[in-house]
């Protein structure tokens, strides 16, 4: 329940670890909430039947869960209001916070950690900029960054192009498409047909807190499932493994 709404409604969804799976919907159809049920920040209703386990487990202690995942999110993008350095976004994914606090403990090893996964994504030039002082692309970077950080079993991208111009989107999908290629799992959850990487070949449509589709992505992005899905005629092109709808 999102509130007196129920966001998520008799939802079976089974992801494997490694696997890479976009999750396909219009706003309001419960895929982010599905995303914050995953990271333990929403927990399913007590019935008979009902449950989740991720990683094997039911039970959590949620900042052991939150070391398992990297979370990239707009909603992170939104906190880090007060001057903060790169190098200081990426090391606080090792604590779940927004920023580093006097009371948290920098190792030498977080340090090579957070050095290296900026390296990785070829932000190391903003490793001692202001976050006020980013592009909204760079910014991104910086939080995937953080999100890979501590070695996280799989990432999970919450409309991860909002507010990107084209050709900063176009590097955040090199980006993913590198990551995915390396092995990692990819949870992806978008209501853009194009942050599809050819990468991703499992999708999920989601439609009023349900599953409509779950399938191979040939099967299940055409035109009528996305007409149907978003309410309007649509017709879907594919270029150089690229969907687009029109």
């Amino acid at each position: 329940m999102r509130g007196s709404r129920r966001a998520l409604d008799r939802v079976t969804l089974r992801i494997g670890v490694g696997e890479h799976v976009a999750i396909l919907g219009p706003n309001g159809c419960g895929k982010s909430t599905l995303i914050k049920t995953i990271a333990r920040e929403c927990y399913p209703l007590v019935r008979a039947g009902s449950g989740l386990r991720i990683l094997g487990q039911e039970t959590w202690n949620v900042f052991e869960l939150r070391s398992k995942l990297g979370i990239v999110s707009t909603d992170l993008t939104d906190t880090f209001h007060r001057e903060v350095t790169g190098r200081d976004v990426v090391l606080s994914g090792f604590f779940s916070s927004v920023g580093i606090w006097s009371h948290q403990q920098i190792t030498g090893e977080m340090l090579e950690k957070a050095d290296s996964a900026l390296a990785r994504l070829e932000v190391s030039h903003l490793a001692d900029r202001l976050t006020t002082e980013m592009s909204s692309g760079e910014a991104r970077r910086v939080l995937l960054a953080r999100a890979l950080a501590h070695e996280p079993r799989a990432l999970l991208f919450d409309e991860p192009s909002t507010s990107l111009d084209l050709f900063a989107q176009h590097e955040l999908k090199a980006a993913m498409g590198k990551l995915a290629r390396s092995g990692i799992g990819i949870v992806l959850v978008t209501h853009h047909l194009a942050d599809i990487i050819p990468e991703i070949e499992r999708v999920v449509l989601m439609d009023r807190g349900r599953i409509a589709a779950d399938g191979r992505k040939a099967e299940t992005l055409t035109s009528e499932r996305l007409s149907r899905l978003f309410g309007l005629p649509l017709e879907v092109v594919k270029r150089n493994g690229h969907y687009h709808l029109w």
